[in-house]
């Protein structure tokens, strides 16, 4: 009788205990009120379900890492050179690009600069040649971060175009996520062994020192040649990305970009601060590039769990509420929480006319599966949504008005905007945003528009599958 009562006496402290957690961290009043139910309806049981998935470990591991100085930043020793902040000019200087302006000023660590030149790379055919001719002529420095780096022929051409680069006495470090790794046989490391190119895993998966990680992942993707020259955009180096080759299967559709200007000095430093994190390596100061010819106003956004503020979750509300006529966004994979569902909504309902493309199939079903069950509350409030036909099309753009521009590695889902570390960067031209809007909507013409009244007259089991994946959207 007493063993039992001490039993039960511990099961509800354990409880006791996840309640108090769960008052203190919670944001979210509805999951709070969720789990202090489950937590003392299921004495025990429930609070272990909680610390098992309704605490956010991931955001708690990574800061902590910051906080202790083995985070993901630069030294504290090493000062970081920036250009002078852009001033905005016409036409940037409208309210709605001043308040969003004022909004990435506070949220990022990273001034808006000018002079830059930014210029988009459709698929493998054209980013491909422009990243291996870059290399092939670099003098001092290369860098190269991504998250996938295959082993197939297109991963061979890098890998042999890099170790020429080293012999001939170009600093060469190479960056390749762990779980990326894993994608390709044999893995990418081997073609680097015995050669003077420094190759290193990005959070290896260790049962000691950092432990093992399905998500805190390197999602970014960084080629900076000389610290002059930059790529970034949604691009692994892959095959699957040279889309014309005959008898290529599952072909991937994707934007790259070329970066020419101060912002690369930006670049430069998001790559030097992952290889820090990941060797312990220091570094001399970076110095501010001088502006080029470009007229493209550029910041770089490095995001991650490890990150004071969820960055790309501010930027992307905050330009959808800034927007006046247009959001165009293209993206494969598409979880929004509910907050993002209002801003979208909210937008949609002042007139700004809000479209969404997404892949008609889906690499990953339950992504896809988990996304079609907010469709029905988005459409209903005017937004437009559209499946494009295969080939698969992994590209990433946030097209708003007719100036701003977000590009990089980042989806709208959870596992880019809260657990992964991402690279983004934000753009203000006329020029830039009219290539890409062209882009969009020759997409968006081949496209089968999704209507309220589709998803309405889906069948039950269907509904209830995607009701039932997204629940499980925390960890997609």
């Amino acid at each position: 009788m007493i063993a039992s009562l001490i039993w039960i006496l511990l099961l509800y402290g354990f409880s006791v205990l996840a309640v108090i957690h769960i008052l203190l961290n919670k944001q979210d009043p509805r999951a709070a009120l969720g789990w202090i139910a489950v937590c003392l309806g299921l004495p025990g049981f429930g609070a272990f379900g909680y610390w098992l998935l309704g605490c956010n470990r991931i955001r708690t591991r990574a800061r902590s890492w910051q906080s202790s100085g083995s985070g993901i930043h630069l030294p504290a020793n090493w000062e970081t050179l920036h250009a002078e902040p852009a001033v905005l000019r016409p036409p940037f200087q409208t309210q709605n690009y001043t308040l969003l302006r004022q909004l990435s000023d506070e949220v990022t660590r990273r001034p808006l600069v000018d002079g830059n030149r930014v210029d988009p790379l459709f698929n493998g055919e054209q980013a491909y040649p422009a990243m291996l001719e870059a290399i092939e002529q670099a003098t001092k420095t290369i860098c190269l971060s991504t998250y996938i780096f295959d082993t197939q022929e297109t991963g061979r051409s890098f890998a042999a175009s890099l170790i020429r680069a080293a012999q001939r006495g170009v600093e060469v470090r190479v960056l390749v996520d762990a779980l990326g790794e894993l994608y390709t046989w044999p893995r990418v490391r081997g073609q680097f062994r015995s050669t003077s190119v420094r190759f290193a895993l990005f959070l290896p998966f260790s049962l000691s020192r950092r432990g093992l990680h399905t998500n805190l992942r390197n999602h970014r993707k960084l080629l900076i040649v000389d610290g002059q020259t930059g790529f970034t955009g949604g691009m692994n180096i892959s095959r699957r990305h040279c889309v014309q080759s005959p008898g290529r299967r599952q072909p991937v559709v994707d934007v790259h970009f070329q970066i020419r200007g101060p912002v690369v000095s930006q670049m430069h430093e998001a790559f030097l601060e992952d290889w820090h994190f990941t060797t312990g390596e220091m570094f001399q100061q970076l110095h501010p590039l001088a502006p080029t010819d470009g007229t493209s106003l550029c910041r770089g956004v490095s995001a991650g769990p490890n990150e004071e503020y969820e960055k790309l979750v501010w930027i992307i509300s905050g330009a959808l509420s800034c927007a006046r006529r247009r959001v165009a966004i293209m993206v494969p994979y598409f979880i929004p929480d509910q907050a993002m569902i209002v801003a979208l909504c909210g937008a949609a309902l002042r007139g700004v006319v809000v479209e969404i493309i997404l892949p008609e199939r889906n690499n990953l079903p339950f992504v896809a599966w988990a996304s079609r069950a907010s469709f029905e509350q988005l459409l209903q409030y005017g937004v437009r949504i559209a499946y494009q036909p295969g080939p698969f099309n992994h590209s990433k753009l946030v097209l708003m008005d007719e100036h701003y521009a977000l590009i990089g590695s980042a989806n709208l889902d959870p596992r880019s905007l809260r657990l992964n570390f991402e690279f983004n960067l934000e753009v203000y031209d006329e020029d830039l945003n009219r290539q890409l809007q062209q882009y969009f909507d020759q997409v968006l013409s081949t496209c089968e528009p999704v209507t309220c009244r589709s998803m309405q007259q889906r069948r039950l089991p269907l509904k209830l599958r995607d009701s039932f994946f997204r629940l499980f959207t925390p960890f997609l």
